[in-house]
């Protein structure tokens, strides 16, 4: 082989060599291609938000009503044509003002009503008579459509938002109409784990029929495995699963696999109508946002927490009827500094109307008492007698230099739990709940009370379910005795009143608004001396067990023993200066 041939195949073989290290040309081009994809991919990607949440075929607004009453709302519902939002929950938003003339506006959220994105709404609830006007504007990345319109705000003689008294301040007064407000409240936790709602509007009914006027329910959680030894088990009308996210197991207690970017919207709108319904009995409803014996819980102060904490705001601010309950057993799992902050947070900041805030704890100790967003306490106390205990509290209250209502909303639920002493060996009866109630009452302070679960849900004979889920039937009279207390003291002046027993005999109860109203409550009959200042004063018995007034002879001051009382129950005595 000669020198050229040598070189020629020296040539030959780098080539094939360079060949089998490099792809072929269709290898070439397929790399080609992916690199190509790749590239599309960052860019796309680099730009998610704005391609993510490009803009909706179409956003048109409407307005449920042209007129509505002050503390009612009117609603504006953006209608969003072929959504393309991947998650409308996060990736789009409503917001507005309204306001009428000469009035700072005021700034509200909307919410989506719609897992596609399609429907959000916002509403707006003007707390005056007036003319309004409001602007709404969609936003989804870069784009954004405003809507503006009217509406007017009549005198409808609605009692409006609660509020605590400026100037009795252990007391609530309805903003609107500024009628004094007695509180009078049940627990229900799981009452919106009844499927039909005419089951809930029953509940309403019935309660509102015995002079209840607040329930506590819970907004999300699931009950414990047991329920807490009461006769209550699930059927296919009563679920205790309150789902506000969506969820990949719904029916699981400790691992329903919730999307805490993506809310259960059926169940909210299942809310809309029971408060809707609620208001309309001039019922409150304490919107408890979470509870202890929920074994899954949003990260403590986490985005998707919050979200959740703005999406019940944005939905529920503009119904009047509610309060906000950061959680029940609170302390158990969140801290005092969560509680101040979350709390400040959703009343003050995410509630453009500031509706009355607490929160639940175990521990009584950890409340955030003298904090602006904090309406009112919402102890558990067990332990009788609650009478020196309440009072101890307004004195505790006091000295923080705010004062406000004290309210014992855990301290009995009729025939359950143990007995907690042995002074007190019927304490969670009907009974000895009732007469707890007069208690508070002669405290200058308010209860929630529980009725008894044990004419069972799901077990014979399914009547009932009390304090679990609010239902109950005729056989459960408890609350009767409450009525009769509601009555009592609605029918004076209660709220100037304060406790002193230093104006009777040692053993029995005395609020006074002295010189012009003395109330006694005698828990063991027999008689008692009152000192008053000097006047006349009409008299009259009250029984607390059946509702029967029964005048007296007038009673004369500065000195009054009132005459033994008519049987060996309880008693009470109203004075009044003529």
């Amino acid at each position: 082989m000669n020198a050229h041939s040598k070189n020629a195949g020296a040539g030959r073989d780098r080539f094939q060599a360079v060949r089998r290290m490099s792809p072929s040309l269709p290898d070439f081009r397929r790399a080609a291609r992916r690199a190509a994809t790749i590239i599309s991919l960052i860019v796309v990607l680099s730009a998610a938000p704005g391609i993510l949440q490009a803009a909706p075929g179409g956003v048109s607004f409407s307005q449920s009503a042209a007129s509505i009453s002050a503390y009612n709302f009117v609603e504006v519902t953006v209608h969003v044509t072929s959504p393309d939002a991947r998650n409308p929950f996060i990736q789009a938003s409503v917001t507005g003002q309204f306001a009428a003339a000469g009035q700072a506006p005021t700034q509200v959220n909307g919410f989506c009503d719609s897992s596609d994105g399609s429907v959000f709404r916002i509403r707006f609830m003007p707390n005056k008579p007036g003319e309004y006007t409001y602007t709404v504007t969609y936003q989804q990345g870069d784009f954004t459509k405003s809507h503006q319109g009217n509406f007017r705000a009549t005198d409808g003689h609605l009692k409006g938002i609660l509020r605590v008294d400026p100037k009795y301040p252990w007391h609530f007064v309805w903003e609107g109409t500024g009628q004094h407000y007695f509180w009078n409240g049940t627990t229900a936790f799981l009452m919106m784990g009844w499927r039909d709602d005419s089951v809930v509007r029953g509940i309403i009914d019935r309660l509102s029929s015995l002079e209840i006027n607040r329930i506590r329910v819970l907004l999300s959680g699931r009950a414990a495995h047991s329920f807490w030894g009461e006769p209550i088990v699930p059927t296919g009308e009563f679920q205790p699963f309150l789902n506000v996210w969506a969820a990949a197991r719904p029916t699981s207690i400790d691992n329903p696999g919730f999307d805490y970017r993506r809310f259960n919207i059926k169940y909210f709108q299942r809310w809309d109508r029971m408060l809707k319904y609620a208001r309309s009995k001039d019922m409150t409803v304490s919107v408890i946002m979470e509870w202890n014996d929920s074994e899954v819980h949003p990260a403590a102060l986490s985005e998707d927490e919050k979200r959740y904490f703005s999406y019940a705001a944005a939905r529920f601010s503009a119904f009047s009827n509610i309060t906000w309950d950061l959680g029940d057993d609170i302390s158990s799992f969140r801290s005092l500094g969560w509680s101040h902050e979350m709390g400040a947070l959703l009343v003050e900041k995410l509630d453009p109307y500031h509706h009355l805030g607490t929160d639940h704890p175990v521990d009584n100790t950890q409340q955030d008492r003298t904090a602006k967003w904090f309406g009112f306490t919402s102890f558990q106390e067990w332990h009788q007698p609650y009478y020196p205990w309440m009072l101890n509290q307004r004195k505790l209250q006091a000295a923080t230099g705010r004062i406000i209502p004290q309210v014992d909303e855990e301290y009995g639920y009729e025939d359950h739990y143990p007995n907690w002493s042995p002074n007190f060996p019927d304490g969670q009866s009907a009974e000895a709940l009732r007469r707890a109630g007069w208690e508070f009452s002669m405290a200058g302070t308010y209860q929630s009370t529980g009725e008894t679960a044990k004419r069972g849900t799901g077990v014979w004979p399914d009547t009932g379910g009390g304090w679990v889920n609010g239902r109950g039937d005729s056989s459960m009279v408890m609350l009767r005795g409450y009525a009769h207390m509601v009555d009592f003291f609605t029918s004076f002046d209660w709220w100037k009143t304060n406790p002193d027993n230093s104006l009777v005999t040692h053993g029995d109860f005395c609020l006074a608004d002295p010189g012009k109203i003395y109330v006694v409550y005698l828990p063991m009959a027999g008689s008692v001396k009152v000192k008053l200042e000097p006047g006349t004063y009409q008299a009259e018995w009250f029984n607390p067990r059946t509702g029967k007034k029964t005048p007296l002879p007038d009673a004369e001051g500065p000195s009054w023993t009132s005459p033994t009382a008519p049987d060996s129950g309880d008693w009470a005595i109203l004075l009044q200066k003529k």
